[in-house]
């Protein structure tokens, strides 16, 4: 499979390794607007683009692609207003596009496990929910976007509430998320109830990105041959279905 990287910053290089672990090729990584400039013409020579790249320019590099008829598989987070459009193109563009706001098979699971809890906390009026996130100083987007999957999941499934807010919380409503950036780390996320007797807490923290890496790699291998817009619950699904 030959492969287009879009953002070549920690993530990109981290793909890079596993795609080249797996035997793919990478014809092409575009880091800022001088090398989209000089070589974004060869974006045709790739199979399937993955694209970790920035908030700002993750919806052009998408279109891109599009224009291109190039799968993309979607790393980049902080682009949430424009995800309802750019699903609705692809679909009626007949394109092929796979997002994820976080692809560690680890944290997809925490997903399920944050879902069932909030469904069995839900008439729990005791215990407060709130969410910490923590990643490195160079994330862009705060929340992350795994903490508002978290929230509006949380949100569904719970009748306690109805929004999520940044930082401050100002009625039992809204569900507060925190977010703190320090250095060399990759991602830890808390889902916390708190009562006056107890606290209840599920935790995900990634050791490297090396899980991410991998998740999105296995996007790309899987969304080969494939029209539409996905997520991560359809390649989970298909690898379940697949071990059956």
């Amino acid at each position: 499979m030959k492969i287009a990287l879009l953002g070549y910053g920690k993530m990109g290089q981290e793909v890079e390794k596993l795609a080249l672990k797996r035997g793919h090729e990478i014809v092409l990584t575009l880091d800022n607007l001088e090398e989209w400039e000089n070589d974004g013409e060869r974006l045709y020579e790739a199979d399937v683009a993955i694209d970790f790249s920035t908030p700002v320019s993750i919806v052009e590099n998408i279109y891109n692609c599009f224009n291109a008829h190039i799968p993309i598989v979607v790393g980049t987070t902080g682009w949430l207003d424009d995800l309802e459009k750019v699903r609705q193109d692809c679909l009626d563009k007949d394109q092929s596009l796979f997002f994820s706001p976080n692809y560690s098979i680890g944290v997809n699971l925490f997903f399920d496990l944050n879902r069932k809890l909030a469904r069995i906390m839900s008439n729990w009026e005791d215990y407060e929910i709130s969410i910490e996130e923590t990643h490195h100083i160079h994330k862009q987007d705060a929340p992350s976007g795994t903490a508002i999957v978290l929230a509006n999941d949380i949100i569904r499934n719970s009748d306690r509430k109805e929004k999520w807010v940044h930082e401050t919380v100002e009625n039992p409503e809204e569900l507060g998320i925190k977010s703190y950036r320090t250095d060399n780390v990759p991602g830890t996320h808390i889902v916390r109830y708190e009562s006056e007797e107890d606290i209840i807490e599920i935790i995900h923290t990634a050791k490297n990105r090396r899980g991410f890496a991998l998740g999105a790699v296995m996007a790309a291998e899987w969304l080969q041959g494939k029209k539409g817009f996905f997520e991560m619950k359809n390649l989970l699904e298909s690898q379940i279905f697949t071990k059956e």
